[in-house]
């Protein structure tokens, strides 16, 4: 049993997803710190709540935390959340691709599927997917020993007119999003070009798979991730 597994079965499942939350904001703010306040409304929960779990997340000598100066994960406490996110992201590749759930029905599956502990189980999964490096909303899937692979993308929202790309992840992936872009037949691998910036409600005109025009909002634009 490694010693991310034996600290796992340590660890309740709130702990864990708050372990998985600290991570997941310090890497969208490329800030290693995370506030109480951004944690609390990454959880829903109130800042009070959330001041007791650090407490004993420090206490496990998971995360540094220190009372309005914000908290950080520490070595260990990254390992786990990095393991989470693979079991997480693994288990929504399988169901997408091998049980053929739409991108917008796996997401609550997969949060309860991640706390299953067995390493093993995780490891044969990733094997029988054939090790995939991203999942079905394009999102890294970190490998047996934590490393995360990278990608340059780029958001539709900064190209200019006449540029195209393939989209291939998503910034942010709501239910709401996701099951709007299934509405106008968008989804991964999805090429998409830019005909038209609009000034006024910064939406985009854009041609999808050389077939067809739409419109997309300024909100849309900016969670849709491309490679150029």
């Amino acid at each position: 049993m490694s010693k991310v597994q034996s600290l796992n079965m340590r660890l309740t499942a709130t702990e864990e997803n708050y372990l998985k939350a600290i991570f997941k904001l310090s890497e969208e703010n490329g800030n290693p710190t995370a506030t109480t306040n951004a944690i609390a409304a990454e959880m829903n929960t109130a800042a009070a709540s959330v001041t007791d779990m650090l407490r004993r997340l420090s206490e496990k000598d998971l995360i540094h935390y220190e009372k309005y100066k914000g908290v950080h994960l520490k070595e260990q406490g990254r390992k786990v959340a990095t393991m989470l996110l693979r079991k997480h992201r693994l288990w929504e590749y399988f169901l997408v691709e091998k049980l053929k759930f739409e991108w917008d029905e796996v997401h609550d599956i997969a949060e309860e599927l991640e706390h299953v502990r067995s390493e093993e189980l995780i490891n044969r999964l990733d094997n029988y997917l054939g090790q995939p490096r991203f999942d079905p909303h394009g999102d890294p899937i970190p490998n047996a020993d934590g490393t995360i692979p990278t990608r340059q993308l780029t958001p539709l929202s900064t190209l200019k007119t006449g540029q195209h790309g393939v989209l291939t992840g998503l910034q942010e992936h709501p239910d709401s999003l996701m099951r709007y872009l299934k509405k106008v037949n968008i989804s991964i691998g999805t090429k998409i070009q830019v005909l038209e910036l609009h000034e006024f409600d910064e939406s985009v005109s854009v041609r999808i798979d050389d077939e067809r025009d739409i419109e997309l909002s300024e909100k849309v634009s900016k969670n849709l991730l491309l490679k150029i």
